[in-house]
């Protein structure tokens, strides 16, 4: 057991608590900049795809988790970073600018959409936010000079720096694009959280009441947290439909909120670990189904992927609300409080005040 000793409140914001956690997450760069001459060229473009959603799932998660505010309709913003990237490239944009433009561009219009739609409040804010993910396919559609309609766009070519990123000639290139771009959002996030606003965040998601007396600027605040993560959902989209290749309006939608949605409820909500964990089972799991059946010696079954994926999430929901993290959280606990740890500190505590019950 590591003992941390805080003699100021520095300390509790310091990026790493310790150096024995610096050089766990140094270890683990060293080996995510090794992969790509470990594994193959498939694995690495799902290694790829998992950072793709990760990034998409750290601009839910910073809604959901850190300021409570439900979201079903992200992958409309996803749809928008891909389509604005694409278009500031025809403009003559080079990528790296067109890329971080269309990442702002998107959290803009999602700023000035939340500005109405924050008025709501749970059901009715995931009901708004559905509602506008089934309304982007139209819109798509209707702008045809911007989006192609319904023919959609084929990705151009990416050079970064003479470099050339290509999916085919050189998949390890794709991959350190994914993983610059979640490195750049995952440290642009914590220290978001080290920062007064994210303290505000947290606020605002504990209990509305409690943090507007405490003089936080509520609409203000979810504002915010509304733009930064539809910023980050635009990045991770227009990474999405670079990577495919090619997109339409059908490759955005609704069902895309719900995996993102998934992906941070089983990974872990609030957690920046759980943004990757959710993207890990998202990504891997209709590849290891594919690969059960064929080794069955089955075809394949309709609506299976969706089925696993329903009883999958209904488990954590109803046997482990915080997630794989927050197991692995447990576990860790359990493990460096043994043999004095009790069953009775896990216990779940409700995350409402009374106040707060009929919101």
């Amino acid at each position: 057991m590591r003992f941390h000793f805080k003699t100021s409140y520095d300390h509790d914001i310091r990026l790493f608590p310790d150096w024995w956690n610096f050089s766990l997450y140094a270890a683990l760069l060293l080996v995510l900049l090794a992969l790509p001459w470990v594994i193959d060229s498939f694995y690495l473009g799902e290694m790829t795809n998992v950072l793709i959603w990760a990034v998409a799932g750290l601009g839910l998660m910073l809604l959901t988790g850190q300021t409570g505010q439900v979201s079903l309709g992200h992958s409309a913003f996803m749809a928008m970073g891909a389509y604005s990237c694409v278009n500031f490239m025809e403009l003559g944009l080079p990528f790296l600018a067109a890329f971080l433009l269309a990442g702002v561009f998107t959290g803009i219009i999602g700023g000035i959409i939340a500005i109405p739609a924050l008025r709501l409040h749970g059901v009715y804010l995931a009901i708004f936010t559905l509602a506008l993910s089934i309304l982007m396919d139209d819109l798509i559609v209707i702008l045809s000079p911007w989006t192609g309609g319904v023919n959609g766009y084929f990705a151009p070519e990416i050079w970064i720096f003479g470099i050339e990123i290509n999916r085919w000639a050189a998949p390890e290139t794709w991959y350190y694009l994914a993983l610059g771009t979640a490195l750049m959002v995952t440290f642009f996030y914590r220290n978001l959280l080290r920062s007064p606003l994210g303290r505000s965040f947290a606020a605002v998601r504990d209990s509305e009441i409690s943090a507007q007396a405490m003089g936080v600027d509520v609409a203000r605040t979810k504002t915010l947290a509304f733009g930064l993560s539809c910023a980050f959902a635009g990045l991770g989209g227009a990474l999405m439909g670079l990577f495919a290749g090619a997109f339409n309006n059908e490759t955005f939608n609704f069902l895309i909120s719900i995996q993102l949605l998934m992906a941070i409820i089983i990974g872990g909500l609030g957690f920046i670990h759980g943004a990757f964990l959710g993207a890990i089972v998202i990504a891997f799991l209709p590849q290891l189904l594919s690969i059960v059946t064929d080794q069955l010696g089955s075809t394949s079954i309709p609506g299976l992927e969706t089925g696993v994926f329903g009883m999958i999430l209904i488990a954590f929901i109803l046997f482990e609300p915080m997630g794989l993290y927050g197991r692995w959280l447990k576990i860790r606990t359990w493990l460096q409080l043994f043999p004095f740890a009790r069953r009775d500190m896990f216990r779940r505590q409700k995350s409402y005040l009374k106040t707060e019950r009929l919101r």
